[in-house]
């Protein structure tokens, strides 16, 4: 055979299998494991009842946050934070010092932004709603010292997905995320004209596209920090509405 030809024929073969392994469903390999213990230091937010840290917040979840995440959350030091693609990350804390509670830890989810580090304090800031803050520490110490870890996030139910906004501007807010728990890249696709398509973060875990999505059925591709990725196949009916949640059979 000639080398030329050979050459073009082997071109060919990799395209082939290259758009092959577009069309494939992409899947999580393996589970997230835990991250090593760090040194920071934990204040405490809102009231006894998780009050007034369970609507808003930095990462967009708004009515989803008490749902979906619980009084058990912390808002997180910018750099833990990192201009929201932190949002929905997983920790475990545990209080060091004398102002520390036998050792337990709490596992918390971060849904908020923190002021940055205290001065004169070590490590990350987390600033923890007060039923966090009280399984690990007494409310007189105010702020303690802490060792965390990042933590795989153990979620009931599949991902959820609510979409706001109108044809031309489309607003997607992901939770309920498994494993490594946040999200740093987000696709979708229709049933017919609208092929994978990034969607871009607008802030938070709010997610934004341009493109007409109506009268499609959607399917979301779902990427977290740590490079797996889970795809939620027709999540959305083709008749879905704007300002609802849609649930997927599967998670991380």
């Amino acid at each position: 055979m000639a080398p030329h030809l050979a050459s073009l024929l082997l071109g060919g073969f990799a395209l082939l299998a290259t758009v092959a392994d577009a069309g494939k469903p992409h899947v999580s390999h393996g589970k997230f494991k835990a991250g090593p213990w760090t040194v920071g230091h934990a204040t405490f937010y809102g009231g006894r009842d998780g009050s007034g840290t369970t609507d808003g917040g930095a990462c967009g979840y708004k009515d989803a946050l008490a749902k979906d995440y619980g009084a058990l959350t912390a808002a997180v030091s910018p750099a833990l934070y990192d201009s929201g693609a932190g949002c929905g990350a997983c920790y475990e804390v545990k209080a060091e010092g004398d102002s520390a509670i036998n050792n337990k830890s709490v596992v918390v989810t971060a849904t908020n932004q923190a002021p940055p580090p205290v001065s004169g304090q070590k490590g990350e800031h987390f600033d923890l709603t007060m039923p966090a803050f009280l399984q690990i520490a007494e409310e007189k110490a105010g702020i303690v010292p802490i060792s965390y870890r990042r933590v795989a996030c153990v979620r009931q139910g599949g991902i959820r997905y609510t979409i706001t906004g109108n044809k031309n501007y489309n607003m997607v807010m992901v939770t309920n995320v498994g494993g490594e728990g946040d999200v740093v890249a987000l696709m979708v696709k229709g049933n017919k004209r609208v092929k994978w398509t990034p969607m871009k973060r607008s802030w938070g875990q709010l997610w934004t596209t341009e493109v007409d999505l109506t009268g499609e059925s959607l399917t979301f591709r779902v990427m977290n920090g740590d490079h797996r990725k889970a795809t939620s196949w027709h999540v959305m009916p083709r008749d879905w509405q704007f300002g609802k949640t849609y649930q997927a059979t599967k998670n991380f």
